[in-house]
């Protein structure tokens, strides 16, 4: 299986992130440009939040606020569980597994952001790392 560093590595897309004092809107229009579920908020380098789509529906549509005029740092979570790079990728789904959030910020040893990685990203790693498991065991036991 991979390390945490690899998965980074790998993955393509530019970090989305917002300001705390963006609006709702202006973050949920990053969201739909990147096809993400959650945004990283930082206050210049530094991470103080994230925004997901159930911050969204709990505490924007449910309240009757309006998204336009709401800053995020009204409804991001601001108690942020985070990783660093040296994490396992089973210490990663163990995390969010218990924690029962879909996105995970990871932190470079000076505590600025080096990525996010979801629950997909874990199932497909998890996924990929079994087939080829089986893989080898199929070349083992034929040769």
């Amino acid at each position: 299986m991979k390390t945490l560093k690899q998965l980074l590595a790998e993955k393509q897309r530019p970090l989305a992130v917002v300001a705390p004092g963006d609006s709702v809107f202006h973050a949920l229009s990053v969201m739909a440009a990147h096809d993400v579920g959650a945004l990283l908020v930082l206050e210049g380098e530094r991470l103080v939040g994230i925004f997901s789509e159930r911050d969204y529906a709990r505490k924007m549509i449910l309240q009757g606020k309006s998204s336009r005029e709401t800053p995020v740092r009204d409804v991001m979570s601001d108690r942020v569980a985070y990783v660093t790079k040296s994490a396992s990728l089973e210490e990663c789904m163990a995390l969010m597994t218990e924690k029962r959030f879909r996105h995970l910020p990871v932190l470079d040893e000076d505590g600025t952001v080096a990525g996010l990685i979801s629950i997909g990203d874990m199932v497909k790693e998890t996924i990929s790392s079994q087939q080829f498991l089986i893989a080898q065991l199929e070349r083992y036991i034929s040769g």
